[in-house]
């Protein structure tokens, strides 16, 4: 298996595992501070990848070389997590992955901006079917929902955390100097959790942690383990394999995940008009695998 498809898959089970936060924050953000609940699931992410460091590749002083770049990365990447679920506090999950899947188009320009990369006519074609098949998953086939769409306080907040996203993604291959995924991740989140701590002290002591919903400490759990230690992981590995536009065409698959994790917990089952979009998602991620097939 190549290097570029060895990113693909990582992607993949990205798309996968980033859904489950989008249902489980929806029900969590109601009860808890977003800075405070950020702050906890951080350092607990900090501590996992900590321990898978020391276990495997070390922590090597040569990491450090350029402290600046932490700080400037963990930011943003914090940043996109405070305001998601700040948004999720009145936007539905659905809606919010609607948002999610945004993030391609702009990393486009970020790609270009930050690391020249240029989408060509293929990936942009894959990226349009990819966006297609997330509408019509997002409003279930129904067309009429389309014509009513309003952009809420929740999704507008979201959406200023995944231009952050975007922005993100090609800082990686600009800003990482030869660290191995798991050191970088490791050093971008003590950055990261650092920040959003000193940011969020006073929401972190008000908040009465004892008296916290089971939901809220599941989704802590949930977020700090798969949606930021083992997703941070991947979509590093995967940033030092793939354009920007191409890393985040995989936002594309959210929705259909997030429609499975909402059926899982027996919110509903969307009607049968949504697998032609999740068939067009999947078109589009075939597309961009081909294109590297091909190459290899």
């Amino acid at each position: 298996m190549s290097e570029t498809l060895r990113g693909h898959l990582a992607m993949l089970l990205f798309s996968i595992l980033v859904a489950g936060s989008f249902s489980l924050g929806g029900l969590a953000a109601p009860h808890v501070s977003a800075l405070a609940l950020n702050a906890v699931r951080f350092m607990l992410a900090v501590t996992l990848l900590g321990i898978a460091a020391m276990l495997t590749t070390g922590l090597p002083r040569s990491a450090l070389a350029a402290p600046w770049r932490y700080p400037l990365l963990g930011g943003i990447y914090s940043l996109y997590f405070v305001l998601m679920f700040v948004g999720l506090k009145t936007a539905h999950p659905v809606s919010a992955s609607a948002v999610f899947t945004l993030m391609p188009l702009m990393a486009v320009v970020t790609g270009w901006l930050i690391m020249r990369q240029v989408a060509g006519p293929k990936v942009l074609l894959a990226l349009l079917v990819g966006a297609l098949g997330a509408i019509w998953v997002i409003f279930r086939g129904d067309l009429s929902a389309l014509a009513r769409l309003q952009i809420g306080r929740g999704e507008a907040i979201y959406m200023l955390g995944c231009v952050a996203h975007a922005t993100y993604t090609p800082m990686v291959p600009r800003f990482n100097r030869g660290e191995r995924p798991l050191v970088f991740s490791f050093w971008v989140l003590v950055a990261g959790a650092t920040i959003i701590t000193l940011i969020g002290w006073r929401d972190i002591l008000s908040t009465d942690w004892a008296a916290l919903p089971a939901i809220v400490w599941i989704t802590i759990v949930y977020t700090a383990v798969f949606a930021t230690a083992i997703t941070f992981v991947l979509m590093q590995y995967a940033s030092l394999r793939l354009t920007a536009a191409k890393v985040l065409a995989y936002t594309y698959l959210t929705p259909t995940w997030v429609i499975l994790w909402e059926l899982a917990l027996g919110h509903g089952a969307p009607p049968l008009l949504s697998i032609g979009g999740i068939l067009l998602s999947f078109v589009a991620i075939s597309m961009l695998l081909r294109g590297d097939r091909r190459r290899a």
